[in-house]
């Protein structure tokens, strides 16, 4: 009996092969790669921006551009200006560089999808970071092609700044435009019969405020944008407002939806969503 119970010996229990496999992918489970290639796009897109933003300032302000005296009135320079963003706006939220980032070109949006659960945090700080450096190369690229008309008054680098009503009013004004955009971003995009024209509709919505906003807050929405003129022409006059304001204009209406629509009333972080094209948000690889 001894001599038979001696040699029977338990083997120490040993995970199975699809446990072995678990165990091993569990590491990488949670690791989610950086998609360096949607966040340069990002950084072009803005650097782009920017490059027009100057270009246009120059073009309707500077006293060295022949166009700048055929203005009768404040308004018709700033209509000239609200189409010629508009329309830029458009151009790179439809442009190939748009349709595979996403186009969102703007702090505000990226920490509100980030917010909404629609960008993971590596590559919403990927974002942030490529629009800042973006938009500050836009502005010195504007710079070295147009000199002085783009460096002087009144351009200078296409500063935002409060108007004569003050900071209060620009805080306001801000946060208000920042609310509108964001509510008309969420609601165009995830609308199955209008969401193609997101674009369009978002291009409309920087004309206007450009329009009305621009006497009272100089109309940023957008940290980079106000930092990228800001530094090389070390004017930081209220830049806290440019900052807080957007981002707590389109948190809210982020907020408001989900509240009064739900969470799964938001598909995606992109503008515009073609089928075709790879989506890092919605894992959707595309044809291209």
């Amino acid at each position: 009996m001894q001599g038979s119970m001696s040699t029977i010996e338990c083997p120490p229990p040993a995970l199975t092969p699809a446990k072995d496999q678990r165990v091993a992918k569990r590491p990488h489970a949670a690791w989610k790669p950086l998609h360096w290639q949607e966040a340069a796009m990002e950084s072009f897109g803005l650097g782009l921006f920017m490059i027009a933003a100057c270009g246009f300032s120059a073009l309707w302000e500077s006293p060295r551009s022949p166009l700048a005296g055929q203005f009768n009135s404040n308004f018709t320079r700033r209509l000239a200006m609200a189409l010629s963003m508009g329309a830029t706006a458009i151009a790179l939220i439809y442009s190939p560089w748009g349709r595979r980032s996403g186009a969102q070109l703007n702090p505000s949006t990226t920490v509100t999808f980030w917010r909404l659960g629609k960008v993971p945090t590596r590559d919403a700080a990927a974002y942030v970071g490529s629009q800042f450096l973006g938009g500050i190369a836009g502005v010195y690229a504007a710079a070295w092609i147009w000199g002085s008309a783009v460096t002087d008054p009144p351009v200078r680098y296409a500063v935002t700044v409060p108007g004569p009503v003050g900071r209060l009013a620009a805080l306001t004004t801000e946060f208000a435009i920042s609310f509108l955009m964001m509510t008309v971003v969420l609601g165009i995009s995830n609308h199955q019969r209008w969401k193609s024209w997101t674009g369009v509709c978002a291009g409309c919505v920087v004309a206007l405020n450009i329009l009305l906003a621009g006497p009272i807050s100089g109309m940023s929405m957008n940290p980079a944008r106000t930092f990228a003129s800001a530094f090389p022409a070390a004017e930081w006059t209220a830049f806290w407002v440019y900052v807080v304001a957007p981002v707590a204009g389109m948190l809210l209406a982020a907020e408001l939806r989900l509240r009064l629509v739900g969470s799964g009333s938001v598909r995606c972080a992109k503008l515009h969503h073609p089928d075709h094209i790879r989506c890092i948000f919605c894992n959707s690889e595309g044809s291209r």
